[in-house]
């Protein structure tokens, strides 16, 4: 402790050690965290200069800031002014001070990657735990929060994503020279609006054949290109190949399988069912 900071009264003496951010302090293995996280966060800067911020601040931070969901300047701004905050990131004696600039979190975040996060919430969860602050049971199962950033993909009908599969690799083989034997450029969109129409007239016996229908036409067309690849240079024959592999996908998938493919050009694309109108 600084010499000028000998006199001051220390921060226990001035908050209430039953608080829940205090009694966590008090059981967390600080010891135990500084060590496993020791060989990501140096002693010392790359290169020499001023000592690095001690582990105890950091993975306080760190903490403060996902159980509260703060950015990082706010979990700067916010320790400044709470005495039980400072406490818990280990300070003795009140700081008037920002403990970082809050550009050195997201470095001391990316220093600790994934598996350094994962060893402080193991440890967070273990002293919880040893508060009897949570149950066995309720580790059980993970609580996932489904809120996802929407995709500018249409609704992942059956009809329009063999329909734009066919066109796909019709428009693939056009550009690098592969003579395919039949496009379909006519009967393929028909077989589409076709599909369309069934499916809004209820008459899903039709809408089936009609599908059909369309996945015997992407398989002829997906065959027909496979057997012509040793026509095309490899480096071509690779990127040609990446869609023949979605356009497969899309050619054996049924409606109830999973890891579906819902948008060929975004193969990442996964639905989550909410039960709201118009969203998948």
């Amino acid at each position: 402790m600084p010499a000028d900071e000998l006199f001051r009264s220390r921060l226990e003496n001035q908050i209430d050690l039953r608080h829940p951010l205090a009694r966590l302090s008090q059981r967390m293995p600080w010891a135990a965290l500084e060590q496993a996280l020791s060989s990501r966060l140096p002693a010392t800067q790359a290169g020499g200069g001023r000592p690095a911020l001690p582990v105890r601040l950091i993975a306080g931070l760190l903490y403060l800031k996902h159980a509260y969901d703060l950015s990082d300047e706010a979990v700067c701004e916010r320790w400044l002014e709470n005495p039980y905050w400072q406490f818990f990131t280990g300070e003795v004696v009140f700081q008037t001070r920002l403990p970082c600039d809050a550009s050195s979190l997201t470095r001391w975040r990316q220093r600790l990657g994934e598996a350094g996060m994962e060893e402080l919430l193991a440890h967070t969860i273990n002293a919880a735990h040893a508060m009897q602050a949570v149950d066995a049971h309720e580790l059980s199962r993970v609580i996932v929060d489904t809120t996802v950033q929407e995709k500018a993909i249409a609704y992942p009908t059956d009809s329009r994503l063999l329909e734009v599969a066919r066109k796909k690799l019709v428009l693939l083989a056009k550009r690098h020279g592969i003579g395919v034997r039949q496009s379909y450029a006519r009967q393929g969109p028909a077989l589409s609006r076709k599909a369309g129409r069934y499916a809004h007239a209820r008459q899903f016996k039709r809408m089936q054949r009609v599908l059909r229908r369309q996945r015997t036409v992407l398989g002829r067309v997906l065959r027909d290109i496979e057997r012509k690849l040793d026509q095309v240079e490899p480096g071509v024959r690779e990127r040609i190949v990446v869609w023949l592999e979605r356009a497969q996908r899309l050619y054996t998938q049924r409606p109830k399988d999973k890891q579906k493919l819902y948008a060929l050009h975004a193969p990442e694309v996964e639905c989550i069912g909410k039960g709201k109108a118009r969203q998948a």
